[in-house]
Protein backbone atom coordinates (compact mmCIF):
# COMPACT_ATOMS: atom_id res chain seq x y z
CA UNK A 1 0.00 0.00 0.00
CA UNK A 2 1.40 3.71 -0.91
CA UNK A 3 2.27 5.47 2.48
CA UNK A 4 0.57 8.79 0.24
CA UNK A 5 -2.99 6.63 0.63
CA UNK A 6 -2.12 6.38 4.75
CA UNK A 7 -1.49 10.26 5.16
CA UNK A 8 -4.59 11.38 6.66
CA UNK A 9 -6.15 14.92 4.49
CA UNK A 10 -6.47 18.15 6.51
CA UNK A 11 -10.13 17.46 7.23
CA UNK A 12 -9.39 14.11 8.70
CA UNK A 13 -6.29 14.99 10.45
CA UNK A 14 -8.32 17.62 12.44
CA UNK A 15 -11.33 15.05 12.62
CA UNK A 16 -9.04 12.21 14.13
CA UNK A 17 -9.21 11.43 17.94
CA UNK A 18 -6.08 9.40 18.77
CA UNK A 19 -2.47 11.27 18.25
CA UNK A 20 -0.01 11.10 15.43
CA UNK A 21 2.89 8.79 15.71
CA UNK A 22 5.66 10.13 16.62
CA UNK A 23 8.61 9.96 18.57
CA UNK A 24 6.47 10.87 22.03
CA UNK A 25 3.96 8.74 21.32
CA UNK A 26 6.28 5.64 21.56
CA UNK A 27 7.75 6.97 24.64
CA UNK A 28 4.73 7.67 26.62
CA UNK A 29 3.23 4.47 25.60
CA UNK A 30 5.83 2.56 26.80
CA UNK A 31 5.84 4.68 30.06
CA UNK A 32 1.95 3.56 30.26
CA UNK A 33 2.89 -0.29 29.44
CA UNK A 34 5.18 0.19 32.62
CA UNK A 35 3.05 1.74 34.62
CA UNK A 36 0.21 -0.94 33.97
CA UNK A 37 2.47 -3.70 34.99
CA UNK A 38 3.72 -1.78 38.76
CA UNK A 39 0.57 -0.20 39.22
CA UNK A 40 -1.41 -3.17 39.10
CA UNK A 41 1.26 -4.84 41.58
CA UNK A 42 0.82 -2.17 43.70
CA UNK A 43 -2.79 -2.21 44.66
CA UNK A 44 -3.12 -5.56 44.68
CA UNK A 45 -0.45 -6.49 47.01
CA UNK A 46 0.83 -3.23 48.75
CA UNK A 47 -2.62 -1.75 49.43
CA UNK A 48 -4.10 -5.04 49.81
CA UNK A 49 -7.02 -4.48 47.16
CA UNK A 50 -6.94 -7.97 45.92
CA UNK A 51 -6.53 -8.94 42.23
CA UNK A 52 -10.51 -9.14 42.25
CA UNK A 53 -11.07 -5.62 43.72
CA UNK A 54 -8.48 -3.91 41.97
CA UNK A 55 -10.10 -5.42 38.98
CA UNK A 56 -13.40 -4.06 39.81
CA UNK A 57 -11.76 -0.82 40.53
CA UNK A 58 -9.76 -0.06 37.74
CA UNK A 59 -12.23 -1.21 35.00
CA UNK A 60 -14.88 0.95 36.84
CA UNK A 61 -12.38 3.95 36.27
CA UNK A 62 -11.99 2.63 32.63
CA UNK A 63 -15.46 3.00 31.80
CA UNK A 64 -15.78 5.97 33.14
CA UNK A 65 -13.47 7.21 31.45
CA UNK A 66 -13.80 5.58 28.20
CA UNK A 67 -17.27 7.61 28.19
CA UNK A 68 -15.32 10.90 28.32
CA UNK A 69 -13.34 9.98 25.57
CA UNK A 70 -16.21 9.27 23.63
CA UNK A 71 -17.89 12.36 24.47
CA UNK A 72 -15.19 14.07 23.18
CA UNK A 73 -14.88 15.82 19.64
CA UNK A 74 -11.04 15.95 19.35
CA UNK A 75 -7.99 14.54 20.35
CA UNK A 76 -7.35 15.48 23.98
CA UNK A 77 -3.61 14.38 25.28
CA UNK A 78 -4.54 13.95 28.69
CA UNK A 79 -7.64 12.02 28.18
CA UNK A 80 -6.56 9.66 25.58
CA UNK A 81 -3.36 8.93 27.60
CA UNK A 82 -5.42 8.75 31.22
CA UNK A 83 -7.41 5.79 29.20
CA UNK A 84 -4.30 4.61 27.74
CA UNK A 85 -3.02 3.74 31.74
CA UNK A 86 -5.82 2.73 32.64
CA UNK A 87 -6.68 0.43 29.80
CA UNK A 88 -3.18 -0.77 30.53
CA UNK A 89 -3.86 -1.48 34.16
CA UNK A 90 -6.90 -3.45 33.28
CA UNK A 91 -5.51 -5.31 30.35
CA UNK A 92 -2.73 -6.93 32.72
CA UNK A 93 -5.21 -7.37 35.30
CA UNK A 94 -7.74 -9.55 32.40
CA UNK A 95 -4.09 -11.93 31.89
CA UNK A 96 -3.54 -11.84 36.02
CA UNK A 97 -6.79 -13.45 36.40
CA UNK A 98 -6.96 -15.70 34.14
CA UNK A 99 -3.54 -17.40 34.92
CA UNK A 100 -3.74 -16.75 38.51
CA UNK A 101 -7.58 -16.72 39.40
CA UNK A 102 -8.75 -19.51 36.84
CA UNK A 103 -5.08 -21.73 36.29
CA UNK A 104 -5.14 -20.68 32.85
CA UNK A 105 -1.73 -21.47 31.51
CA UNK A 106 0.69 -18.52 30.26
CA UNK A 107 0.75 -20.28 26.74
CA UNK A 108 -2.73 -21.17 26.43
CA UNK A 109 -3.72 -17.32 27.41
CA UNK A 110 -0.97 -15.96 25.36
CA UNK A 111 -3.22 -18.18 22.48
CA UNK A 112 -6.32 -16.96 23.36
CA UNK A 113 -5.66 -12.78 23.76
CA UNK A 114 -3.60 -13.39 19.67
CA UNK A 115 -6.69 -15.01 18.76
CA UNK A 116 -8.66 -12.27 20.48
CA UNK A 117 -6.46 -9.51 18.46
CA UNK A 118 -6.90 -11.51 15.76
CA UNK A 119 -10.53 -11.31 15.57
CA UNK A 120 -10.96 -7.91 16.50
CA UNK A 121 -8.40 -6.59 13.45
CA UNK A 122 -10.43 -9.36 11.11
CA UNK A 123 -14.10 -7.88 12.47
CA UNK A 124 -12.62 -3.96 12.21
CA UNK A 125 -11.03 -4.53 8.56
CA UNK A 126 -14.03 -6.19 7.46
CA UNK A 127 -16.14 -3.47 8.85
CA UNK A 128 -13.97 -0.79 7.82
CA UNK A 129 -12.13 -1.79 5.23
CA UNK A 130 -8.77 -0.40 7.15
CA UNK A 131 -6.54 -0.67 9.99
CA UNK A 132 -5.16 2.35 9.52
CA UNK A 133 -4.74 5.01 13.34
CA UNK A 134 -4.85 7.53 11.00
CA UNK A 135 -8.71 7.72 10.29
CA UNK A 136 -10.10 7.50 13.88
CA UNK A 137 -13.02 9.65 13.22
CA UNK A 138 -16.01 7.50 14.22
CA UNK A 139 -17.24 6.40 17.29
CA UNK A 140 -17.24 2.89 15.50
CA UNK A 141 -13.86 3.21 14.13
CA UNK A 142 -13.03 4.09 17.85
CA UNK A 143 -14.77 1.51 19.42
CA UNK A 144 -12.63 -1.36 17.04
CA UNK A 145 -9.38 0.59 18.01
CA UNK A 146 -9.51 0.50 21.81
CA UNK A 147 -10.84 -2.95 21.87
CA UNK A 148 -7.61 -4.04 19.85
CA UNK A 149 -5.44 -1.38 22.46
CA UNK A 150 -7.00 -3.79 25.43
CA UNK A 151 -6.37 -6.83 23.73
CA UNK A 152 -2.44 -5.87 23.22
CA UNK A 153 -1.86 -5.20 26.10
CA UNK A 154 -3.21 -8.41 27.97
CA UNK A 155 -1.51 -10.44 25.08
CA UNK A 156 1.50 -8.30 26.33
CA UNK A 157 1.48 -9.34 29.67
CA UNK A 158 0.89 -12.84 28.90
CA UNK A 159 3.50 -13.16 26.71
CA UNK A 160 5.71 -11.06 28.04
CA UNK A 161 5.42 -13.36 31.52
CA UNK A 162 5.75 -16.41 28.91
CA UNK A 163 9.36 -15.07 28.36
CA UNK A 164 10.51 -13.80 31.42
CA UNK A 165 9.00 -16.71 33.59
CA UNK A 166 7.99 -19.65 31.96
CA UNK A 167 10.47 -19.64 29.55
CA UNK A 168 13.53 -17.89 31.78
CA UNK A 169 14.81 -15.14 29.75
CA UNK A 170 14.09 -13.01 32.67
CA UNK A 171 13.23 -9.59 32.76
CA UNK A 172 16.60 -8.35 31.08
CA UNK A 173 16.88 -10.63 28.27
CA UNK A 174 12.90 -10.02 27.62
CA UNK A 175 13.11 -6.18 27.52
CA UNK A 176 16.32 -6.60 25.00
CA UNK A 177 14.48 -8.91 22.97
CA UNK A 178 11.68 -6.85 22.62
CA UNK A 179 13.48 -3.65 21.86
CA UNK A 180 15.16 -5.48 19.08
CA UNK A 181 11.67 -6.47 17.77
CA UNK A 182 10.39 -3.18 17.83
CA UNK A 183 13.66 -2.17 16.01
CA UNK A 184 13.48 -4.80 13.16
CA UNK A 185 10.20 -3.10 12.76
CA UNK A 186 11.05 0.29 12.59
CA UNK A 187 13.76 -0.95 9.81
CA UNK A 188 11.15 -2.40 8.20
CA UNK A 189 9.17 0.34 7.90
CA UNK A 190 11.71 2.52 6.86
CA UNK A 191 12.64 0.37 3.98
CA UNK A 192 9.07 0.93 2.48
CA UNK A 193 7.12 -2.29 4.60
CA UNK A 194 3.75 -2.30 5.21
CA UNK A 195 3.44 0.93 8.20
CA UNK A 196 0.51 -0.57 9.24
CA UNK A 197 1.45 -4.00 9.76
CA UNK A 198 4.75 -2.42 11.38
CA UNK A 199 2.90 -0.47 13.05
CA UNK A 200 0.93 -2.60 15.25
CA UNK A 201 3.83 -5.62 15.45
CA UNK A 202 5.26 -2.58 17.14
CA UNK A 203 2.78 -1.42 19.66
CA UNK A 204 2.11 -5.03 20.66
CA UNK A 205 5.81 -5.42 21.30
CA UNK A 206 5.71 -2.64 23.58
CA UNK A 207 3.31 -4.02 26.25
CA UNK A 208 6.13 -7.19 27.13
CA UNK A 209 9.01 -4.39 26.27
CA UNK A 210 7.47 -2.05 29.22
CA UNK A 211 5.94 -5.12 31.68
CA UNK A 212 9.85 -6.20 31.70
CA UNK A 213 11.21 -3.02 32.22
CA UNK A 214 8.67 -2.48 35.18
CA UNK A 215 9.36 -5.58 36.87
CA UNK A 216 12.91 -5.56 36.05
CA UNK A 217 13.26 -1.88 38.29
CA UNK A 218 10.52 -2.84 41.05
CA UNK A 219 10.98 -6.95 41.83
CA UNK A 220 13.17 -7.56 44.31
CA UNK A 221 16.80 -9.42 43.79
CA UNK A 222 16.45 -12.34 44.32
CA UNK A 223 13.93 -12.51 41.85
CA UNK A 224 15.92 -10.96 39.03
CA UNK A 225 14.82 -7.29 39.49
CA UNK A 226 16.52 -3.99 40.61
CA UNK A 227 14.21 -3.47 43.86
CA UNK A 228 13.56 -0.45 43.67
CA UNK A 229 9.59 -1.32 44.39
CA UNK A 230 6.26 -1.05 42.66
CA UNK A 231 5.50 2.61 44.11
CA UNK A 232 9.05 4.23 43.40
CA UNK A 233 8.66 2.66 39.95
CA UNK A 234 5.13 3.95 39.08
CA UNK A 235 5.24 7.00 40.28
CA UNK A 236 8.47 8.05 38.78
CA UNK A 237 6.91 6.83 35.27
CA UNK A 238 3.67 8.50 36.08
CA UNK A 239 5.62 11.86 37.08
CA UNK A 240 7.60 11.51 33.20
CA UNK A 241 3.95 10.72 31.52
CA UNK A 242 2.58 13.75 33.45
CA UNK A 243 5.70 15.84 32.36
CA UNK A 244 5.04 14.62 28.77
CA UNK A 245 1.29 15.13 28.32
CA UNK A 246 1.18 18.76 30.10
CA UNK A 247 3.56 19.64 27.23
CA UNK A 248 1.93 18.37 24.86
CA UNK A 249 -1.81 20.00 25.80
CA UNK A 250 0.27 23.37 26.09
CA UNK A 251 1.29 23.06 22.68
CA UNK A 252 -1.51 22.37 21.19
CA UNK A 253 -3.77 25.24 23.17
CA UNK A 254 -0.46 27.48 21.79
CA UNK A 255 -0.77 26.41 18.18
CA UNK A 256 -4.47 26.28 17.91
CA UNK A 257 -5.09 30.46 17.55
CA UNK A 258 -2.83 30.28 14.46
CA UNK A 259 -4.74 27.12 12.88
CA UNK A 260 -2.12 24.80 13.31
CA UNK A 261 -3.70 21.54 14.69
CA UNK A 262 -1.10 19.61 16.29
CA UNK A 263 -1.34 16.09 17.99
CA UNK A 264 1.78 13.36 19.21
Amino acid sequence: MPRAALRPDPLGSFLNRVPEITLLFWIIKILATTVGETAADFLNFRLHFGLGGTSWVMSGLLALVLVAQFRARRYVPWLYWLVVVLISVVGTLISDNLVDHLGVGLITSTGLFAAALAATFLAWFATERTLSVHSIFTARREGFYWAAILFTFALGTSGGDLMAERLGAGYGLTALLCAATIAIAYGAFRLGGNPILTFWIAYIVTRPLGASTGDLLAQPIRAGGLALGTVTTSVLFLATILGLVTYLTLRDRWARPIGITTRD
